[in-house]
């Protein structure tokens, strides 16, 4: 089962990359939300294999709230430079 927190560990620098090589604020924040989805899906593999819901509990707290924070936070800033 190791293998599998591996490879969600290792599909999570590919938006880790993709913000180190790009300077647009919408797509960093686009890649931070991306970041932010895979790691709260990781905490619920976690929970699930150490049998700990009030683990996963957290998990769907970050991906249900978390996102929603940082696309509006996106937006505002899309916003600002746009003036």
């Amino acid at each position: 089962m190791n293998w599998i927190l591996i490879a969600m560990v290792l599909a999570l620098l590919i938006p880790i990359y993709e913000v180190w090589k790009d300077e647009n604020i919408w797509q960093k924040m686009l890649a931070f939300a991306s970041i932010a989805s895979k790691t709260s899906v990781m905490i619920l593999v976690v929970s699930v294999l150490r049998d700990d819901w009030m683990i996963g509990v957290v998990g769907v707290i970050i991906l249900s709230v978390g996102n929603a924070g940082l696309m509006l936070l996106a937006h505002v800033i899309k916003r600002m430079n746009t003036l």
